[in-house]
């Protein structure tokens, strides 16, 4: 059962940034596309971003493109989303997930697809 770490959240003024960090724990985790997602107050999951498990492609969900950025370090079994120019709609709780298809090379917006989670990790932007 592969576990998920996330760390890097706070509360941030409007227009700073902030880089998550989500940290699996088996090295399996490089075979695997992964996806950030947010859940703000009272809404539903929402897709933010994902990258392929070779770091071939990358996917943002418009409301963040330009200024989220996700990279991975397969070698530490660490994904990163790096935000920037935030707003206080980015306001929320912030999870990586795992989507165990082996080599897959695709990056999937619906939460169903995927497999693993972090614990989540609140980001918070104060205008």
């Amino acid at each position: 059962q592969m576990q998920l770490v996330e760390s890097g959240g706070g509360l941030v003024q409007a227009g700073g940034s902030l880089k998550l960090s989500c940290a699996a724990s088996e090295g399996a985790f490089s075979q695997y596309d992964m996806g950030w997602f947010r859940q703000p107050p009272g809404m539903e999951r929402e897709f933010v971003g994902g990258i392929t498990w070779n770091s071939g492609t990358t996917y943002y969900t418009d409301s963040v493109k330009g200024r989220f950025a996700i990279s991975r370090d397969n070698a530490k079994n660490t994904v990163y989303l790096q935000m920037n120019s935030l707003k206080p709609e980015d306001t929320a709780v912030y999870y990586c997930a795992v989507r165990s298809r082996t080599f897959s090379g695709q990056v999937i917006l619906d939460p169903w697809e995927y497999d693993y989670w972090g614990q989540g990790t609140q980001v918070t932007v104060s205008s």
